[in-house]
């Protein structure tokens, strides 16, 4: 039931103007608030502005519209009911319920979606367990996506049109220094921000931590099957930028003769409807999993100004945030990818090209870990591997050289969806963590049984993310070294090992994965 309750207590005020929220569900929901100012017109492909005040009193009850995204790529997007628009930069705010005082800590979660697809709204009950449970401040945002913010452009830039780099990762920044400025205001406590995230929300997370203009914003992060090492050096990007540009130019004017020169394409990409961008995105990344095996060619890139490095050379040397840190991946992160979701390296071409890159006793000892190899699970492991799990071991082994951290696997999954050959795959456990069992989908996945298993284990892991939001620590969880290396393993009887899958750690460490 919604109690669309309107009073005063519901009023608050930030930098821009009065908010009014409303009361769901034992919630108080702040929505749709600008942290940016409307990156259109000549501000699209610029770093964001601060948002604009408006007069009087805002309505912030209802999402705003989503970013641009195809609903033609890999990845399932919005729902076709839902608004796009460019203007998207906003977030939303959560807290319990009757909250006076101050002091919440706070939690910011930036949802995956492959930088193509997603948007704050996309499952519209997420943090309501969080914020219940652990009466802390919820806050979910938005950021520039596919074309419109996860290409670089930059070698297109002339005197009179610059175009900026890393617009989705500078929108997040924008929104964390939003809610430095502002969180107070919702009783939350601008010293105590945990930043969480999954997938390409995970990536976000471990780039942040390398991103100097992000440093000090918040305190501690989370990030859940992050493929770490998806970010590329300007020589790769400025080619994806020519190819998308290509694309652009036949999408707009098939059979077309004008040219893709830095003047020309500048010129398209300011005047090009926000969804030929997007589309056009999907036929560069289409291309990729084949073209540039084990590469995403939405990203971030290595500027050398905002991003200055690549994130695991910064986690390596000690320049990233020196913060608590939790990181962990699925067991089966690499089987949910196939048939549209076919991103992975997982077809023999895919495969050798994955290989070309290391050296032959590397080679070897990397297939021995995985008999049958090409077959369909055994390159679905594989490819999970190097796309998540691996990359995320040389996170946790680098930064607990500097600062805590807590590894985990993700292990249980209803009987159906075992059946099925998924088993914890890639993105299950937010079911758990956000308690979205009761959905119809959560519903249809324990249909055959383990439902109530799989909830008690989100009830647990949402309580140890908690536990870390407030203080930093996990009771129970001790922190991961390069000598015990303790791995936390989520399952129907949650359990600590040590080294979990030491072979195969050991296979992959000669590997760098590099593109």
């Amino acid at each position: 039931m919604v109690e669309r309750n309107m009073s005063q207590n519901l009023d608050v005020r930030v930098a821009q103007g009065i908010a009014r929220g409303v009361r769901e569900r034992g919630i108080e929901a702040w929505r749709n608030l600008p942290y940016a100012e409307a990156p259109i017109g000549p501000l699209r492909f610029k770093a964001p502005r601060p948002p604009v005040p408006w007069a009087g009193v805002r309505d912030a009850s209802e999402f705003g519209p989503v970013p641009w995204q195809s609903l033609q790529g890999h990845f399932v997007g919005a729902s076709k009911k839902q608004t796009m628009s460019e203007d998207c930069l906003t977030l939303n705010v959560l807290r319990p319920a009757g909250s006076v005082g101050g002091g919440l800590p706070v939690m910011l979660f930036i949802h995956g979606g492959a930088y193509a697809v997603g948007s704050s709204a996309e499952y519209p009950r997420n943090g309501e367990a969080l914020v219940r449970d652990g009466g802390i401040v919820y806050v979910s945002i938005n950021y520039r996506l596919s074309a419109l913010g996860y290409l670089d452009f930059t070698r297109f830039s002339t005197p009179e049109r610059a175009f900026d780099s890393n617009l989705g990762l500078r929108d997040q920044v924008a929104a964390l220094e939003w809610v430095r400025a502002n969180i107070a205001a919702f009783g939350g406590d601008p010293n105590n921000v945990t930043v969480f995230g999954e997938s390409a929300g995970g990536n976000a997370v471990t780039t942040l931590m390398a991103t100097p203009a992000a440093h000090g914003l918040f305190a501690k992060a989370i990030a859940q099957s992050a493929p770490t090492n998806a970010i590329y050096p300007p020589e790769q990007t400025h080619r994806w930028a020519d190819e998308f540009v290509a694309f652009l130019a036949d999408r707009i004017e098939p059979g077309g003769v004008e040219t893709t020169s830095v003047d020309d394409a500048g010129d398209l990409l300011a005047r090009a409807d926000a969804s030929d961008l997007v589309e056009a995105a999907v036929s560069l990344t289409l291309l990729a999993p084949d073209r540039d095996p084990g590469t995403i060619a939405l990203c971030p890139v290595i500027d050398g100004d905002f991003l200055p490095e690549r994130p695991l050379k910064a986690f390596k040397h000690g320049r990233a945030a020196r913060i608590p840190l939790i990181i962990g991946t699925n067991d089966r992160e690499g089987s949910l990818f196939t048939g549209r979701l076919d991103i992975l390296a997982t077809t023999p071409p895919r495969i050798r090209a994955i290989f070309s890159r290391t050296k032959k006793k590397a080679r070897k000892a990397i297939k021995a870990e995985y008999p049958g190899l090409p077959d369909k699970r055994p390159a679905a492991d594989f490819a999970g591997d190097y796309a998540f799990w691996y990359p995320t071991v040389k996170v946790a082994e680098r930064h607990s050289r500097y600062a805590p951290v807590h590894f985990y696997r993700f292990d249980i999954a209803p009987r159906l969806v075992r059946q099925l050959g998924f088993d914890a795959t890639h993105g299950l456990e937010l079911f758990a963590l956000f308690d979205r069992m009761n959905g119809w989908f959560g519903r249809a996945m324990g249909a055959l049984g383990g439902r109530r298993a799989f909830m008690r284990t989100g009830d647990r892991m949402r309580r140890h993310w908690i536990d870390f939001a407030r203080s930093g620590q996990v009771a129970g969880w001790p922190e991961y070294d390069e000598e015990t290396r303790a791995t936390m393993i989520f399952d129907k009887t949650d359990r600590v090992e040590n080294d979990p899958r030491s072979a195969r750690r050991v296979a992959w460490q000669e590997f760098v994965p590099h593109v």
